[in-house]
């Protein structure tokens, strides 16, 4: 059987989470969506997602296939359910499709998949499938604040599947520990006098990956592979670090996709990072409201700000932007792709794609050109090289976010 990721209608509410990359590859708990469905099926999966990604992402078809929506993370329950599904065959629930066996003659392919129930898409024709009803409890992702929301159920399930019949490395004396045994540290961790607490939820530590000393955790917490978390660190879970990142000062029911740094003191609290972002030293964020109503966040497809049903929700930040020192985040603010975020005061509670400057000097485009060897130089570091795929994605993301730099109103 082939097993193939679609995006629904959620992936532009998603945005800017998912503007460079598609839905199955946003990170919540201690994996990404796709590695999670990855290691259910022990075997790899393929991507149904929109055009200007689907060089980086390309779609694999096999005489049978099983399309999976990638806004769902799995479960065992889940996965039984969908194993079940026979050609023809849908796996639904509430308004939306979960799943569906399809032959390769009537999978027609020709665009991107939205596969939402109440979408006029054309895109796979679904008519004459056999509706399965689904009410097996499950994670769906909608909205970027539903990835910090779930983040700490995710990080349990993530957890049992990680660390089922295997033993953690040892836990160093030199560590003040509460709940050892829901503690797990890979081979190559490093974990030396710091204090961790388990016992509101697993703490999970990535292959040689670095908890320095005097840090203070809670969990649930996901600290994956190299990723650092710097001396004297105050973390509140649930919160994920993603790969190849380091942090320092405090943290709280956050989630950082990877490769991004916020290396400094400064708190970061019901937020959203993705990946190759830097915070200055002395960022902070707030996530609740002096009046303590409900936070609206910006979102694209409405192209206003909507009631997110939070009474918490600080930051959504989007891949390689980054802001200098000392830069204060109101709450509910949602920052796009590539902006370049300085200056005193506190920014506005939208920043397109590709902005460049602050709300007191005011905003300008962020050259392309520029911003693409800036990209280049950050990878160098990291001893990477930013693909031709990952530059032309950034250009049709410059191209795509055009009309909200030019038309949307920052203010509320």
């Amino acid at each position: 059987m082939n097993f193939i990721l679609f995006d629904d209608s959620s992936r532009m509410d998603l945005y800017p989470m998912t503007l460079v990359r598609p839905v199955a590859d946003i990170r919540i708990g201690v994996l990404t969506i796709r590695e999670k469905w990855e290691k259910y099926f022990k075997d790899p999966v393929s991507i149904l997602t929109d055009k200007y990604l689907s060089t980086k992402y390309p779609l694999v078809k096999g005489k049978n296939n099983i399309l999976i929506n990638a806004s769902v993370c799995p479960n065992a329950n889940l996965v039984k359910e969908i194993a079940k599904l026979k050609t023809g065959q849908a796996l639904v629930c509430k308004d939306y499709i979960i799943a569906y066996n399809i032959n390769e003659n009537d999978l027609d392919l020709s665009d991107a998949a939205d596969d939402s129930r109440n979408d006029d898409s054309d895109k796979i024709d679904l008519e004459g499938l056999n509706e399965i009803s689904c009410d097996i409890p499950h994670i769906k992702i909608n909205y970027p604040w539903d990835i910090f929301s779930f983040n700490g159920q995710a990080i349990k399930e993530d957890f049992a599947l990680l660390t089922k019949g295997r033993k953690s490395a040892a836990i160093s004396p030199t560590n003040k520990v509460i709940a050892a045994e829901n503690i797990f540290i890979e081979p190559g961790a490093r974990v030396e006098c710091a204090i961790i607490n388990a016992a509101e939820g697993p703490v999970y530590i990535g292959k040689d990956a670095e908890v320095m000393e005097g840090a203070i955790i809670r969990g649930p917490f996901a600290l994956c592979e190299h990723s650092v978390v710097k001396m004297g660190a105050k973390i509140y879970g649930p919160t994920t670090i993603g790969p190849y990142s380091k942090v320092g000062g405090e943290l709280n029911n956050t989630v950082i996709f990877g490769y991004t740094n916020k290396a400094h003191d400064g708190f970061i609290g019901n937020s959203v990072i993705g990946e190759w972002c830097n915070l200055g030293a002395d960022t902070n964020n707030s996530n609740l409201k002096n009046t303590y109503d409900e936070v609206k966040m910006w979102n694209y497809t409405q192209e206003k700000f909507i009631p997110s049903g939070l009474q918490f929700c600080g930051l959504i930040m989007g891949d390689h932007s980054k802001c200098g020192i000392n830069t204060m985040f109101n709450t509910g603010t949602v920052i796009g792709v590539n902006a370049n975020i300085f200056g005193h005061g506190f920014q506005r509670c939208f920043i397109p794609s590709f902005s460049w400057g602050s709300s007191v000097s005011g905003y300008t485009t962020y050259d392309i050109a520029k911003a693409i060897e800036v990209a280049k130089n950050v990878y160098q570091r990291r001893g990477l090289e930013l693909s031709k795929e990952d530059k032309e994605i950034l250009e049709s993301v410059f191209k795509l976010t055009f009309p909200f730099r030019k038309k949307v109103k920052y203010v509320k």
